[in-house]
C-alpha cells in the first residue's frame, strides 16, 4: 500500500493521494460523520516549509515519521493531531493556522474586554460551541456598531450571547437590543457575565421563533425603519424569510448583518465533496440567500471573509 505525498510551501497541509480515491486537503480535518476513504490520511503540517518534496512511502510508516519528528510534543502526549486553533477554529476560512493565531494574539485578544474573554472561555466548554461567534468577528461587530452610531438593534440567534455582549458593550447607555432565540437555557449560560459587565439592562430577550414576532412588527408601522442594526445568526433555511421582513424594520442607512454566508467554504465544494450532513443540508439555502442579496436593489452589500463569512447589507431604499 503506497501513497504519493506532496509537501509544498504554498499550502499548510499535506495531501496523500491514491488513484481513484477522494483525498482531504487543507487545514480542516474530515467531518466526523464522514469517515476518510480507504488509503486517505489527514495530517496538518507547518504552513511555512521552505521546500517541496515528492516521495513514496507506506502510509503507516509516513504517519509515524511525521508524528514523531514534526510533532514530538503530540507524540509524547498521545494526541493524534494538533488543535486547529486555540480559538474556535472552524469559524476561520484562513488556510494558515499560524496566521489566524497571529491575528488573534496581536489585535484581538489584547483588546478583548475581560467580560467577553470570560464568556468566550465558558462557551468553549459547551458541547455546541461551534455555534458561537468567533473572537475576531465579535471585535469587528463591536467596532462596526460604534462607527455607525447604532442605538436600537436586533439580534436573531443568541446562543450564549458572545455577539450579544459585543453589541451591548458598543451601544450607548440608553441603547437597546431586541434579542430573539428559541433557547433561553443557552442564553442564561452567559447572562451572569452580561449582568456583571453592567449591560443586561440594554437587552430585551424573547424566547421563541423569530418569524411570528417579526410578522407582528412588520404589521405595525411604528416599527418600520426603527432599527439601526440587525444581526442574524440563526437557522439558515429561514434567512431569506428573515430578510423579507427585516428590510422593512431596518432604517434607510441602517445595516443588516448575515452570519455564515461562506458556510464552511462549502459553497464552492464539488458535488461529491465529503461534507458534514448539516453543512450539506444548509449549503443550498446559503447559496440562495447570497444570490438574492446580490440582486436586491434595496441594499448595498459587502461580503467579508471574517469568521465563517459575514454579509453586510446597507438599506438604501
Amino acid at each position: 500500500m503506497v501513497g504519493q505525498v506532496h509537501i509544498g510551501n504554498g499550502c499548510s497541509s499535506l495531501s496523500i493521494h491514491q488513484p481513484y480515491q477522494q483525498d482531504y486537503t487543507g487545514t480542516t480535518p474530515p467531518p466526523s460523520d464522514t469517515p476518510c476513504p480507504v488509503h486517505s490520511l489527514y495530517i496538518p503540517i507547518h504552513p511555512f516549509l521552505p521546500f517541496q518534496i515528492h516521495f513514496n512511502l507506506p502510509l503507516i510508516t509516513l504517519y509515524f515519521i511525521l508524528q514523531h519528528q514534526r510533532f514530538p510534543t503530540m507524540a509524547a502526549t498521545g494526541e493524534t493531531q494538533p488543535a486547529k486553533h486555540q480559538e474556535v477554529g472552524h469559524k476561520s476560512l484562513l488556510q494558515s493556522d499560524a496566521l489566524y493565531q497571529y491575528i488573534l494574539e496581536t489585535s484581538v485578544y489584547p483588546r478583548e474586554p475581560e467580560s467577553m474573554k470570560e464568556l468566550r472561555e465558558v462557551t468553549a466548554k459547551h458541547p455546541w460551541n461551534l455555534m458561537t461567534t468567533s473572537a475576531d468577528e465579535g471585535q469587528f461587530l463591536n467596532l462596526l456598531l460604534k462607527l455607525i452610531n447604532a442605538k436600537n438593534t436586533m439580534e436573531i440567534g443568541v446562543y450564549t450571547g458572545y455577539s450579544l455582549l459585543s453589541t451591548a458593550l458598543a451601544l450607548p447607555e440608553d441603547g437597546k437590543i431586541l434579542a430573539l432565540d428559541i433557547n433561553r437555557e443557552n442564553y442564561e449560560i452567559g447572562l451572569p457575565i452580561i449582568e456583571k459587565a453592567g449591560v443586561a439592562h440594554k437587552i430585551d430577550f424573547r424566547e421563541g421563533p423569530a418569524l411570528p414576532l417579526l410578522d407582528q412588527m412588520v404589521g405595525d408601522v411604528k416599527f418600520h425603519g426603527s432599527f439601526d442594526f440587525i444581526f442574524v445568526d440563526a437557522d439558515k433555511d429561514n434567512y431569506l424569510n428573515y430578510h423579507k421582513r427585516l428590510i422593512d424594520l431596518v432604517k434607510i442607512g441602517g445595516v443588516i448583518g448575515y452570519d455564515n454566508t461562506l458556510w464552511n467554504g462549502s459553497l464552492v465544494a464539488p458535488a461529491d465533496a465529503p461534507l458534514r450532513k448539516y453543512v450539506r443540508y444548509y449549503s443550498d439555502f446559503v447559496l440562495e440567500l447570497n444570490k438574492a442579496l446580490a440582486a436586491d436593489p434595496r441594499v448595498e452589500i459587502c461580503q467579508l471573509p471574517v469568521g465563517d463569512g459575514i454579509t453586510l447589507c446597507r438599506r438604501i431604499s
